[in-house]
């Protein structure tokens, strides 16, 4: 169990980038969704022993995550929203190299352990090739095989999917979904369907807060009947937004398409529409953004 207790981190210059987050987080999958600059990476960087916060407590099993760094990055898997490789080096190369840094030096057990790894993420064909040569998806994969080596019982994945092909992210998303069977996986994201496909919790983060957590299907049943939909001209869009309580709106077929929070029938021409995880999102935003 991973449990953070009023953890608060201040930049210099009075920016408060976490404001006294608490969560909870049990072996799975738990999606962390929220904006850029919400304060996700800074979270990572914090549970990842990158950065000490200004206050709070993070503990992870018996480990104080702050006060032992070390004993958690014996156990931690950690995969950065900018991970860097050397551009000439094979993937397997690469591979053993980071396992004599984590401590394996026996060549057998190094043998073992990075071709299972590159098995297990799909890389064996192309084990020596450069990563250079890489496309986006495999390099998040190596990404995922480096954060595994040493068998690690929490991994942290910071926005993995920016950037790959539909079918990239897919092969990268049931990756992690087979990862996450065993141990804490922690997949900080800004894209709402990389959350709704494979966490089984999750936490909405805005503005260094925490804003809304629990369960994807639950959060969902909870706007029961508040979601309206309606196709409106471009130039009516912010007649639309002084009306009503708009929280979607993007193309569709060429037209516009919003989506409104409301708890009877708007009028206006709206009609009912079930709500999914993009609704709890920008509702749950919009709500905390008015109550600020």
């Amino acid at each position: 169990m991973l449990k953070v207790e009023n953890l608060t981190h201040v930049y210099r210059g009075g920016v408060r980038a976490l404001d006294n987050v608490n969560l909870e987080i049990a072996p799975g999958m738990f999606g962390l969704l929220g904006p850029n600059g919400a304060g996700k990476s800074t979270l990572m960087r914090s549970l990842a022993t990158l950065q000490t916060p200004t206050s709070g407590s993070i503990r992870f099993g018996d480990i104080d995550v702050i006060a032992e760094p070390e004993k958690l990055r014996r156990v931690l898997g950690y995969l950065p929203q900018d991970f860097g490789v050397y551009p000439r080096v094979s993937a397997y190369d690469m591979l053993d190299h980071m396992a004599v840094l984590k401590g394996i030096a026996r060549a057998g057990e190094r043998r073992d352990t990075v071709e299972a790894l590159l098995q297990q993420t799909n890389l064996w064909s192309v084990r020596k090739k450069a990563i250079a040569g890489f496309s986006g998806g495999m390099r998040q994969r190596f990404g995922v095989a480096q954060a595994l080596i040493g068998r690690p019982s929490l991994l942290i994945v910071d926005e993995p999917t920016a950037g790959l092909d539909p079918e990239e992210r897919n092969r990268f998303l049931n990756l992690l979904s087979e990862i996450g069977e065993n141990v804490v996986v922690l997949l900080s994201t800004h894209i709402v369907e990389d959350v709704s496909e494979i966490c089984s919790r999750m936490a909405i983060i805005d503005h260094g807060r925490i804003v809304a957590s629990g369960v994807p299907a639950e959060l969902t049943a909870m706007l029961k009947g508040r979601i309206w939909r309606r196709i409106v001209a471009k130039a009516e869009l912010e007649t639309y937004r002084s009306r009503h309580v708009v929280i979607l709106s993007r193309l569709l077929g060429g037209q516009t398409m919003i989506h409104v929070l409301a708890d009877s029938d708007p009028g206006d021409g709206f009609t009912p529409v079930e709500a999914g995880l993009e609704d709890v999102y920008f509702s749950t935003l919009a709500t905390a953004r008015r109550a600020a």
